[in-house]
């Protein structure tokens, strides 16, 4: 069975929030490719649309948009996801895994593209309800 974390990115304040998701919420994921818009109701964000945008295998390997499927694949890569040069012209073969969503993956990254009515905070029930902002006073 399927397991994944899921980070989905806010990209009006910058702020991420972590998901742990298996199950029927982890199968949505499935066969998806980067890119792809999903609902987000398999994260708890009902009236939100998520788009892939990047993930990583049980390994840490990375998933790169420009490999087809869900398999590993070895590339001499300039720059660019999975490896970022030291030197200009350096350049490295590096084994990446496919765009393809699958049982292998561990984590997937998303954002949102579409909101729901309600803000992220009170969709998750994170809402500071009492107004207090964390800061005990202590100083």
């Amino acid at each position: 069975m399927a397991e994944f974390q899921v980070v989905v990115a806010d990209p009006e304040d910058g702020t991420t929030y972590q998901f742990d998701i298996d199950g029927q919420d982890a199968n949505r994921f499935i066969g998806r490719d980067l890119g792809e818009e999903v609902d987000g109701n398999a994260v708890g964000l009902d009236g939100y649309t998520l788009e892939l945008t990047g993930g990583s295998d049980n390994a840490g390997r990375p998933m790169r948009a420009d490999v087809a499927g869900p398999n590993l694949k070895a590339l001499l890569l300039t720059g660019g996801v999975g490896y970022e040069p030291t030197v200009e012209g350096e350049r490295k073969r590096v084994t990446v895994r496919g765009r393809e969503v699958s049982d292998e993956t561990r984590q997937i990254n998303a954002k949102i593209v579409e909101r729901g009515s309600e803000s992220v905070a009170e969709a998750l029930g994170l809402d500071d309800e009492d107004g207090d902002d964390g800061d005990d006073g202590d100083d």
